[in-house]
């Protein structure tokens, strides 16, 4: 029993050791000078990923006129208007695409267009975000890592019992000798895990809390919504607008989503889509090649769904894509719900909902 005591330290301490250079590695290189955000897209970006970024475009186009409501879920854009900036002309550019006007498929091909996609690239290199899926191998190691330590701490009470059975007198309970590795084990696997899944770095938490602070007064709709995500949105009538559109594409995205994992071509389409792009990385649990989609941050603060990809998981605890997206180089996710990507800078559009958010900060 004291070899067995012996091997599972060892084990729990390589595996650990491993996991933490492991999620060190995967972590974007902290940038001299620290960077900062320039503007509230980018921040927008940084708390919901490009959910939270179209959602600020929306409401600051609802909020002045230049977007009405036709219907439950309607828009149409008001002559005459003019985009003020990116967000807004991904906007208007998704309303050309999408004539009968449905808000959540507006939403969704906004959050694919490429300039949108791009911001997250750019926040990226500057060692602010880190690329969807980098921290995911090693999320799922901690997660194996705390399920096998909690299975030997059980395991450990009857193999006590034989060996006392065994060698009766007096001796350190086998439990006891085991006990503290597993348990550090099984702390170290959560708290690894949870730091590997994160997707703002230390950089971009700080940048966020600046950008915070210095509009901490405004209390305009659109900045605060770029700021905190939907959560920050106060008006009734931009909420009873944005809230039902967040909640339709996350449902066209799980839609989707099952479509595609029961199509016996998704695998192989998606493979060929992406063995163009010189970016591809592993993504979902069939392992495909697909080009990087930027997914909603899991731990920036916006309210907006799921990537609709296919078995990825980047999306958020609270609502809209991508847990994360970014159709360029980089890392993981890949949407479904009739989109295409390409190349490293990435064309998407979908004519189908999908949704990509986050969870509360």
């Amino acid at each position: 029993m004291n070899v067995l005591a012996f091997a599972i330290w060892v084990a729990v301490i390589v595996s650990t050791l491993l996991l933490f250079l492991g999620v060190r590695r995967s972590r974007p290189r902290p940038v001299r000078p620290a960077p900062r955000l320039h503007d509230l897209s980018e921040a927008a970006f940084m708390a919901g990923g490009p959910g939270a970024v179209v959602d600020s475009a929306l409401v600051s186009l609802l909020g002045d006129g230049r977007l009405v409501a036709g219907g439950p879920g309607i828009v149409a854009l008001r002559t005459g208007a003019r985009a003020g900036d990116i967000a807004e002309r991904a906007v208007f550019e998704a309303l050309r695409q999408a004539p009968s006007g449905w808000l959540y498929q507006v939403r969704y091909a906004a959050m694919l267009d490429p300039a949108i996609q791009e911001t997250g690239d750019a926040l990226a290199a500057r060692g602010l975000l880190a690329v969807p899926g980098s921290g995911r191998r090693w999320r799922r190691w901690g997660l194996a890592q705390v399920v096998v330590c909690a299975v030997w701490v059980v395991a450990s009470l009857p193999l006590t019992f034989v060996a006392l059975a065994l060698q009766p007198g007096s001796q350190v309970p086998f439990v006891f000798k085991v006990l503290p590795a597993l348990l550090g084990g099984i702390v170290m696997g959560c708290v690894l895990a949870a730091r590997a899944r994160q997707r703002l770095t230390p950089a971009g938490r700080a940048a966020l809390r600046e950008i915070r602070t210095h509009y901490m007064n405004d209390q305009t709709p659109h900045v605060q919504t770029a700021l905190y995500g939907l959560r920050g949105l106060r008006d009734p009538y931009l909420r009873g607008q944005l809230v039902p559109a967040v909640r339709g594409t996350r449902l066209a995205a799980a839609q989707a989503r099952n479509a595609r994992r029961g199509s016996p071509s998704s695998t192989s389409s998606s493979s060929s889509s992406s063995s163009s792009s010189s970016s591809g990385v592993y993504c979902g649990s069939s392992a495909e090649v697909l080009p990087v989609v930027w997914c909603a941050s899991s731990d920036g603060g916006s309210s907006s769904g799921s990537c609709g990809n296919s078995g990825s998981s980047c999306s958020g605890g609270g609502s809209g894509c991508g847990s994360g997206s970014s159709c360029s180089s980089g890392s993981s996710c890949s949407s479904s719900s009739g989109s295409s990507c390409s190349s490293s800078s990435s064309s998407c559009s979908s004519s189908s909902g999908s949704s990509c958010g986050s969870s509360s900060s």
